[in-house]
């Protein structure tokens, strides 16, 4: 088993020791800023960097991906529980403890069956599009906040976009100037020097021009008081009817960090040559998230901007992680004072600026460009998330999922093979339906198991190859099995009336190449006898046919 901290060195403690206070600046006022996104207090969010933080850094085996609410899972947190609770109320932070526990809960599951691959069926066409339309509903408040408009960031996006044209006339030109100077500082600073924490800059500057001007008494809103003091433990006492409730926003937050955190823990640990255990990985998502919602947080996942920014910084430990939780602890203990004047508009353009990736629009393009199906998939997500809700917007990602993998699987390659080259050398080509293999015989390969979606598919191309050769010239068809990993029942019974079309047509029936494992499952499905197979090696089509010398030197019969 991995040690943890493992990769940590003498000659590398400096690095990763700078890097750690490099993550700390970014990842304070992102998460301040992600909590009020929650519809949660400040404190939710630096909580979240403390005990969590600590346990998944000490059992996780990726040595880079930093785990922490993110934009998405904040605001799939206040989608999920707006209509459960008032925003910003007891019950709406109780709630958040609970959906935090039920994904720990999950992920340890996830972890303990090796489930993890049930996250595959959120392809990138659905993650863009599921992660687009968050990141779109956040933009509005954020924008909301830039301008010093008040809205409701309970409601839903078309709610929140009314109220935001309907305040237009209340704008705060104060919010705006720093606004504006703030999301300029950030978009050059990560263009020409990554390297410096400038949302860090950009909070602390915009701090102290609303302490020296005053301009929090000219309607430029601030963050206000931050309770000082470590996390508590406390567990969520609710019905178990709201327990329930929450089960379906648990796992899509869980399905889309499993996704996320395993695909971007996987890319890194190649990318260094470090293992990778997805498993455990799972497991330190769920006590992270147990830990969350005992000491009053929110959901956890996987920062992909944090991870990217600890590679660029030289990190290849967990290390940072820790030196983030230290520096956290003592901020809420010692400095909470120095971020009451906050000012609001500067934590909408650090959030709106981190969160603009996020909407997909290079990606939109490149699916538009590659497949529009895909696309198809990807921007119908995106609409759902969006105008019906989150919870919407993860099942109909499912469903179209589901659809995309039924349309390929019910489209398989059916080849008709011949022979060609040397007679005497077993080399295969496609060729066009109705070709004859050799005289009367015709060979047939199916790239694909044999089930539901495709088994009266292979039946149709089967009987078109032989109408197509001509009444009567086909009397033998033999299936190359090679590629047939599974046969179903609904398969089966599509083959078998394909084998009484054959009959009815005196075509006699063989395979070749068939694999152990389908072997024994077309003997269990009443497919097979050992006298249909004709061969299970690849030397088979060569036998099968054999060139015109070879066909005279053969007994009449079996010319």
């Amino acid at each position: 088993m991995q040690r943890p901290l493992a990769g940590l060195t003498r000659r590398n403690f400096l690095t990763e020791l700078t890097a750690g206070v490099t993550l700390l600046a970014i990842a304070i006022p992102l998460n301040i800023g992600y909590a009020q996104i929650a519809g949660l207090p400040p404190t939710a969010g630096l909580y979240a960097l403390i005990v969590p933080t600590i346990v998944y850094a000490l059992v996780v085996s990726s040595r880079q991906l930093v785990a922490s609410p993110d934009a998405a899972a904040a605001a799939l947190v206040a989608s999920s529980i707006g209509g459960l609770a008032a925003a910003g109320s007891a019950d709406y932070a109780t709630l958040a403890l609970a959906q935090a526990i039920i994904c720990g809960g999950m992920f340890v599951l996830l972890a303990v069956f090796k489930l993890g691959f049930l996250a595959n069926f959120l392809s990138k066409p659905i993650l863009v599009g599921f992660v687009g339309g968050l990141a779109l509903d956040i933009m509005v408040s954020q924008v909301a906040k830039m301008l010093g408009v008040k809205i409701d960031s309970g409601k839903e996006f078309t709610g929140k976009v009314a109220d935001l044209i309907g305040g237009l006339a209340t704008i705060n030109l104060w919010a705006v100037l720093i606004s504006v100077c703030s999301v300029a500082v950030l978009l050059l600073g990560r263009r020409y020097l990554r390297a410096i924490p400038w949302a860090l800059i950009v909070l602390v500057a915009t701090t102290l021009v609303v302490v020296l001007t005053g301009l929090d008494q000219r309607g430029v809103a601030v963050l206000g008081e931050v309770p000082a003091g470590p996390p508590e433990l406390t567990w969520p006492m609710i019905d178990w009817s709201l327990w329930l409730a929450l089960i379906p926003s648990a796992i899509a937050l869980t399905l889309v960090t499993t996704a996320e955190g395993l695909l971007v823990s996987r890319s890194y640990s190649e990318k260094h040559g470090y293992p990778f255990h997805a498993n455990r990985d799972l497991f330190a998502f769920g006590i992270a998230n147990v830990a969350a919602g005992a000491q009053g947080s929110f959901a956890v996942g996987s920062s992909t901007s944090r991870t990217a920014a600890m590679d660029q910084a030289g990190s290849r430990t967990q290390f940072p992680a820790l030196i983030l939780a230290v520096g956290t602890l003592l901020l809420l203990l010692f400095g909470t004072a120095l971020l009451a004047d906050i000012p609001s508009p500067a934590i909408g353009a650090i959030v709106g600026v981190a969160i603009i990736p996020l909407l997909g629009i290079r990606d939109f393009i490149d699916l538009w460009r590659k497949d529009r199906f895909e696309f198809l998939i990807g921007a119908t997500c995106f609409l759902v998330t969006l105008f019906i809700g989150s919870i919407p917007g993860i099942l109909v990602a499912f469903v179209l999922a589901l659809i995309n993998i039924a349309r390929r699987a019910s489209n398989p390659a059916i080849d008709v093979l011949e022979s060609s080259g040397d007679p005497g050398e077993s080399l295969l080509e496609d060729a066009p339906a109705g070709t004859v293999t050799a005289p009367g015989v015709i060979v047939i390969r199916l790239a694909a198991p044999l089930f539901f979606a495709n088994g009266a598919v292979f039946s149709t191309a089967v009987k078109d190859a032989i109408r197509s050769a001509g009444d009567g010239a086909v009397q033998h068809l033999v299936v190359d099995m090679e590629a047939v990993t599974d046969v179903d029942v609904t398969g089966a019974e599509s083959f078998a009336s394909l084998k009484g079309w054959l009959a009815a047509r005196s075509v006699s029936l063989s395979f070749s190449r068939v694999r152990p494992n389908t072997l024994h499952r077309l003997t269990s499905l009443g497919l097979l006898t050992s006298e249909d197979v004709y061969s299970t090696n690849r030397s088979a089509i060569t036998r099968l046919v054999p060139s015109s010398a070879e066909r005279e030197s053969l007994p009449k019969e079996d010319q």
